[in-house]
């Protein structure tokens, strides 16, 4: 699992965006402001986030963008918005992860959408990033619903192995705000870095180079196939369409393409 990376030019990358981040009365309409500049999307479920019309809107808007589609799957936890983490069986993941999937398929199916990927949040996503046999169990039930959904999750050895021990597609996510440990895993107790100017530079140095800056100063080498883009930061509309004037964001089933020589 211990894979050297090599500093490398990168000439296609993804841009991903949470939509449907609502539920009933509370409404985050803020999220479509980063619509425009994104190449995919992922719609809450209706557990951390997004009820029926919310899942409808958010749909109808990335077709109207056409971007592709993930659904973002958290744990059940409407009050804490999926932050919370929980202990479950490895059968109450399962059916956690399967249900979610499944009603996003069959919603998408009625406006003639496929989901291609699924990415988890919140809690859900640091234990997939810190825990091995979490994330194995979270992807080996994403690949029950489909063998073709690419599972989106914190680059780095964890997701490496994931793909290569469950035999499904992955795609290594990366953050311009977010911390950065030496060996390349998220430090997830420091606070979100808000600077544009840094967070720009940051994906400068990533095209460039592979490579990112990491808490002690120094860089470390990762795989980017996709950045995350949250509206939770000051500025993030400025930040993600700087971000696509400096490269044009292309999904990670298009660059899985281009990579196999199918597209030129």
């Amino acid at each position: 699992m211990h894979e050297v990376l090599e500093r490398k030019q990168i000439k296609n990358i993804d841009f991903n965006i949470d939509l449907a981040q609502s539920f009933g009365i509370y409404k985050n309409n803020s999220e479509f402001s980063l619509l425009d500049y994104a190449s995919s999307v992922n719609i809450s479920c209706g557990f951390h986030a997004g009820d029926p019309m919310t899942i409808k809107n958010a749909l109808l808007k990335a077709k109207e963008q056409n971007v592709v589609v993930g659904a973002h799957i958290g744990f059940d936890d409407i009050q804490g918005f999926g932050y919370r983490p929980m202990e479950l069986s490895d059968d109450e993941i399962e059916a956690l992860v399967i249900y979610q999937v499944g009603a996003l398929m069959s919603f998408a199916k009625t406006f003639k959408l496929e989901i291609e990927h699924v990415r988890p949040h919140g809690a859900m996503y640091k234990m997939a990033a810190e825990d091995f046999q979490f994330a194995l169990k979270v992807a080996k039930a994403v690949k029950k619903c489909s063998q073709w959904l690419v599972y989106y999750g914190a680059s780095g050895e964890i997701t490496a192995g994931v793909g290569e021990e469950v035999n499904i597609p992955v795609a290594h996510e990366v953050h311009l705000e977010k911390n950065y440990n030496p060996d390349g895993t998220i430090d997830f107790s420091r606070r979100d870095n808000e600077n544009i100017f840094a967070s720009i530079n940051r994906l400068k140095t990533l095209l460039a180079t592979s490579q990112i800056d990491n808490i002690t100063g120094g860089k470390t080498c990762v795989i980017a196939d996709t950045i995350h883009f949250t509206n939770k930061v000051a500025n993030a509309q400025a930040l993600i369409k700087q971000s696509k004037e400096i490269i044009t964001p292309v999904p990670v089933n298009y660059k899985n393409a281009c990579l196999s020589g199918w597209v030129e």
